[in-house]
């Protein structure tokens, strides 16, 4: 008996979605995953009650990009406790510690309790202020406000993935965060002074509004273009060019020839797609430094002045012109050297910095990428199962021969893929990109999934009716 077979008497107390019992319209998909993602929206923007203002820094900034999460709302928690849960439920199965079927409802019972233990934590640890000033009873409600959420949240994920709507509602709200993000950084209508006279927060409108009000339009321009502290057009430009490459990059595969045994010897095409491991690498690899610099700013507040705080990282107050802003960024230490260079400038000034964090991008991400193929049950060993299962086996070879063949793309796929991820974050970190290189990453491979997904129901619709296709 396992853990998780302990948590089987509270199975039938849990809410849960049940299957359509006929096929779900594609207009009636459309509208179940727009109902999800408003739900999302509002509950992101949404303010929890009984806090107090934060006045400390943020130590959860650097993971919101991945966890959907936004500070004081009832998002707090973001993805995070389905995402931990279902990474950790995966890797611990991968690798035979412990016995998971997907299709039990476990895992969510799982992700309840971390979520009820992840919110407890918050409020203990004095993210919302100290429990002693709010009180016990607003801070019982605030753990209450959190755990609702979770569970909005994981029937929403559940009613998508059943096929009520399109793809995995983890994945489009990940999606949804990061695409506001970049909207809100290129038209944002807030005005900030930051010693140059009134300026919009927005990329393309405070672009519009220096050609209009200042007298020197080739100085406006140039403002306009490369201001400092603030988006500018040249962020933009940036975003949408690495979304390009992205995009283009997302259609390089090898397709091998394949025989189906049950179809009588029919030919088909098997795609090996160069992102193998799909977005996974940047995840992992943003979630490891995310945790570094989570245990970096704990030592810091603790003893700043310590020999392991000063290799770990050394941490101040982000730039003044980021007033809205509440995070600290590294400095120094390791902490520094695996963060991105926050400006051209910067990684002039301190090429080694540059260097170093561009080798451990690529390393990690090629790492991860080879490690996960081994855990997610997409190996060679574990694809040559599945194809011997389902009685396919590649055009002119034996049966034996399969996994050898998928030997000489599979690793590949899965280091180069990851290797090539890694450095479009670094490449749009280093142009200064709006939403951060992972942040783009995510939402490009997150959409064209959720394309691909509709463009397959398409097919599936069209070979029903006796359309054929290559």
């Amino acid at each position: 008996m396992t853990f998780l077979h302990l948590l089987r008497p509270i199975m039938p107390l849990l809410p849960e979605v049940a299957k359509p019992t006929s096929r779900v319209t594609r207009e009636d998909k459309f509208m179940w995953t727009a109902v999800a993602l408003g739900v999302y929206m509002v509950c992101s923007n949404m303010p929890l009650f009984g806090v107090q203002r934060a006045k400390s820094s943020d130590p959860f900034y650097w993971m919101r990009v991945i966890l959907a999460s936004n500070r004081g709302t009832l998002m707090e928690l973001g993805v995070s406790p389905l995402v931990t849960t279902g990474m950790v439920l995966q890797l611990l199965a991968g690798s035979k510690v412990i016995e998971f079927n997907p299709d039990d409802k476990e895992d969510r019972a799982v992700g309840l309790l971390v979520t009820l233990a992840m919110a407890t934590a918050y409020v203990m640890s004095g993210m919302y202020g100290d429990v002693g000033a709010i009180g016990m009873g607003n801070g019982i409600l605030i753990v209450a406000q959190l755990f609702m959420s979770g569970i909005v949240l994981l029937l929403l994920d559940e009613l998508l993935q059943k096929g009520y709507g399109y793809g995995s509602g983890i994945s489009l709200f990940i999606a949804a965060h990061i695409s506001e993000t970049i909207l809100w950084k290129a038209f944002s209508p807030t005005t900030i002074n930051i010693g140059n006279g009134t300026e919009f927060e927005g990329a393309v409108l405070a672009f519009f509004h220096l050609i209009i009000v200042r007298p020197n339009k080739l100085l406006a321009i140039r403002e306009g273009l490369y201001r400092q502290h603030l988006p500018n057009m040249t962020n933009l430009l940036s975003t949408c060019l690495v979304f390009a490459l992205c995009i283009y990059m997302q259609g390089w595969r090898v397709y091998l020839n394949v025989k189906l045994g049950k179809a009588r010897g029919a030919e088909q095409k098997y795609p090996i797609k160069l992102f193998y491991t799909s977005n996974m690498p940047i995840i992992l690899q943003t979630a490891f430094v995310s945790n570094l610099y989570f245990v970096s700013q704990m030592l810091y507040n603790k003893a700043p002045k310590s020999i392991l705080s000063k290799i770990v990282g050394q941490w101040e107050a982000a730039p003044p012109a980021l007033a809205s802003s509440t995070h600290l960024v590294p400095v120094s230490g390791l902490a520094y050297y695996v963060s991105p260079p926050t400006t051209l400038s910067a990684m002039f000034r301190d090429p080694f910095h540059a260097i170093f964090y561009l080798m451990f991008t690529l390393t990690a991400c090629a790492i991860f990428g080879k490690m996960w193929t081994e855990v997610s049950g997409t190996s060679v060993r574990d694809v040559s199962r599945k194809m011997r299962e389902q009685q396919i086996v590649m055009k002119g070879h034996r049966e034996s021969a399969t996994a050898k063949i998928l030997a000489r793309y599979i690793p590949i796929a899965a280091a180069l893929g990851g290797i090539c991820i890694g450095l479009l974050t670094v490449l749009a970190d280093y142009m200064g990109s709006i939403g951060s290189g992972t942040g783009i990453l995510l939402t490009v491979t997150i959409i064209y999934e959720f394309y691909e997904a509709f463009m397959q129901e398409n097919q599936d619709a069209l070979r029903a009716l006796g359309y054929k296709f290559g």
